[in-house]
C-alpha cells in the first residue's frame, strides 16, 4: 500500500463493513498516575536499568529496579520501561492478539486509535495463530513522527527466557527485534512481558533500543553490532524520543487492556487457553501491583 494511502481512524466505509465497529473508541483515557510520575522524573541512571542480557530475570518473582521510567547510556542507548495493570486480563488473552492483530490495519488501529495507522504480515499470509518467526510491517506515530516499522517477532528462549518456567508460572512473553523499514540496521529488542496476578494480569514491557543494541543486517554478526554501536554514536537516542515510546506504550496498553477480555470473548478461539492466576509477593523494589 502506497504511504498516500495510509490514515489514521476509520472511514465511514471502514465502520460500516468491520465487525470489529463496537471496539473501536477514538478517545483515550488519561495517563496512568505513575506513568505522569516517571514522565515528570525523566531519565534516569542507566544502572537501574537491566540491559536486555538479563532478560531471563523478568521470570523471577518480585520487581526490577524501575518498572516504569526511561534512561540514557553512554554508548547511546534508550531504555523504556512501562508496568501496565490489567483487570479482567489474562496473559493468553495477549498472546492470541499478538498473532490475530497483524492480519489487517482495521484490528491494529483497535489498539491505538489515535497512533496506529497501517499492519500487514511480511509473509502475506493472514488467518494463522503464530506470530513468532514471522515479521510485522507497521506504519504508527510515535510523538508525532510517523514512522514505517517492521517487527520480526523471536522465541522467548532466544532472548534467555525459559519457555517451560514461562508455562508452568502461566506467564507469556512477547519478544521481538525492532527495526525501521526503510534502513538495514535492527535498531533494538522489545519483550511484553504478561503474568497473571490477583484480579487479572500486569504486563512489564521493555525496550532496548539503540548502542550495543542495534545491529546492522546482512553481514557477519561481529561486524553487524559493531556498525549498529557505530551508528548509534554517531546519532544518539534521546530524552525527548524516549517520553514519546514511553507514552505511547502506556496508551496503547491501556487502551487495549480495556476491550480485550470482549474482543477475545468474540474473536479468539473457544475457550481462554491461559493458564491458572497466581498471586505474587511483594518486593521493597515497588508497590504492590495486584488488581483490586
Amino acid at each position: 500500500m502506497s504511504s498516500g494511502n495510509l490514515f489514521l481512524g476509520y472511514t465511514a466505509d471502514d465502520l460500516a463493513g468491520c465487525p470489529y465497529r463496537a471496539f473501536y473508541h477514538p478517545d483515550l483515557a488519561p495517563l496512568p498516575d505513575h506513568v505522569s510520575e516517571a514522565l515528570l522524573i525523566g531519565a534516569q541512571a542507566h544502572e537501574l536499568f537491566y540491559p536486555v542480557e538479563r532478560a531471563a530475570a523478568l521470570l523471577d518473582p518480585g520487581y526490577w529496579p524501575v518498572e516504569t521510567g526511561f534512561s540514557l547510556s553512554p554508548d547511546g542507548a534508550m531504555q523504556v520501561f512501562v508496568h501496565t495493570r490489567m483487570p479482567g486480563v489474562t496473559p493468553g488473552m495477549w498472546h492470541w492478539w499478538f498473532a490475530w492483530h497483524g492480519d489487517e490495519a482495521r484490528r491494529y488501529k483497535l489498539w491505538h486509535p489515535r497512533a496506529h495507522v497501517q499492519a500487514a504480515w511480511s509473509d502475506g499470509r493472514g488467518g494463522l495463530s503464530q506470530y513468532v518467526g514471522r515479521t510485522s510491517r507497521v506504519v504508527e506515530y510515535i510523538g508525532s513522527e510517523r514512522l514505517a516499522l517492521g517487527i520480526r517477532f523471536v522465541a522467548p528462549h532466544s532472548l534467555g527466557l525459559d519457555e517451560q518456567r514461562l508455562a508452568a508460572a502461566g506467564e507469556v512473553a512477547i519478544c521481538a527485534r525492532g527495526s525501521l523499514s526503510a534502513t538495514p540496521v535492527e535498531s533494538g529488542w522489545l519483550i511484553h512481558h504478561i503474568r497473571p496476578v490477583p484480579g487479572g494480569a500486569e504486563m512489564r514491557s521493555r525496550f532496548w533500543l539503540g548502542g550495543h543494541n542495534a545491529r546492522l543486517r546482512g553481514v557477519p554478526p561481529a561486524l553487524g553490532r559493531l556498525l549498529g554501536r557505530t551508528a548509534s554514536w554517531f546519532k544518539p537516542l534521546d530524552s525527548g524520543q524516549a517520553k514519546q515510546l514511553l507514552v505511547h506504550c502506556a496508551q496503547e496498553m491501556n487502551h487495549l487492556a480495556a476491550i480485550l477480555p470482549a474482543l477475545y470473548a468474540r474473536f479468539g478461539p473457544t475457550g481462554d487457553p491461559s493458564p491458572r492466576v497466581e498471586s505474587l509477593p511483594k518486593t521493597t523494589l515497588g508497590t504492590d501491583r495486584s488488581i483490586p
